[in-house]
């Protein structure tokens, strides 16, 4: 990971080390409040985007929506009024439901990814429970004209290698992050703000929510976005740190 780029790539013949290190890299972003990566191994070597590349100034906002239909539209208009570009993702449940917010997102610009059909932790199902959820989830999507949803955020982000090599093998990319103010938690507008300005660098996914439990978000986002901007960062689609990833990263054995 010289370059930057977290990326999670697995592997069998260096489990036990790969564990041991991930393990410890894993407490260090625990240790600063950074992240809640979890890291998982398997035969077929499936990876997790959790961060791009550390030696450019991009980072990229997602936001998470499972219930709800106030606080996306406060969240839009400050992205719009700030000229940033998100990457939603969007439980298929929810979608189905609301498909005019899903065009208003899209007439911003804003790239679209999905958190399966329900909302409900994988790690709670079997791998077939798993499955039927993803798929029930790629078909709504493709029943509203979103045909090319390859990103997948799984719900709370809970993963392990069976589920990511599921994923994969469905043609998903799953995305994690690394930086997480807990905004649906509300601790206040103003700590989510110190956070996100203390913690955030090059390369970071930042994890906000657009549901109706996130009441301080919107506020926030009116000092995050241009206070990010002035300290020199660029906001991208999860796809461009996504390409770069794939392209230029030095991915662990």
């Amino acid at each position: 990971m010289g370059n930057g780029f977290y990326v999670f790539r697995f592997s069998k013949k260096k489990r036990v080390i790969t564990v041991v290190c991930i393990a410890f890299i894993a407490a260090l972003f625990l240790w600063f409040g950074k992240s809640e990566v979890l890291s998982v191994f398997s035969k077929q070597n499936p990876s997790v985007l959790a961060r791009g590349n550390e030696k450019v100034p991009n980072i990229s906002l997602t936001f998470n929506i499972s219930w709800g239909e106030n606080k996306v539209h406060e969240i839009l208009d400050q992205l719009e009024k700030n000229d940033v570009k998100a990457t939603f993702f969007l439980s298929g449940e929810w979608a189905e439901r609301h498909q005019e917010i899903i065009e208003e997102i899209m007439k911003g610009k804003h790239e679209i990814g999905m958190l399966g059909y329900r909302y409900k932790s994988y790690l709670d199902q079997d791998v077939e429970q798993v499955r039927a959820d993803l798929l029930k989830a790629q078909e709504v999507f493709q029943k509203l004209g979103l045909k090319n949803v390859n990103l997948l955020r799984t719900p709370s982000g809970h993963f392990n290698e069976e589920i990511v090599e599921l994923a994969h093998k469905l043609g998903f990319e799953v995305i994690h992050w690394n930086i997480n103010p807990n905004d649906w938690k509300n601790p206040g507008t103003q700590e989510i703000i110190d956070f996100t300005m203390k913690n955030t660098s090059n390369g970071d996914i930042l994890l906000l929510h657009a549901s109706d439990s996130a009441k301080q978000t919107a506020e926030a986002l009116k000092t995050i976005l241009p206070g990010l901007k002035n300290k020199g960062f660029h906001f991208v689609h999860i796809s461009e740190l996504l390409t770069e990833a794939h392209t230029k990263a030095k991915l662990a054995d």
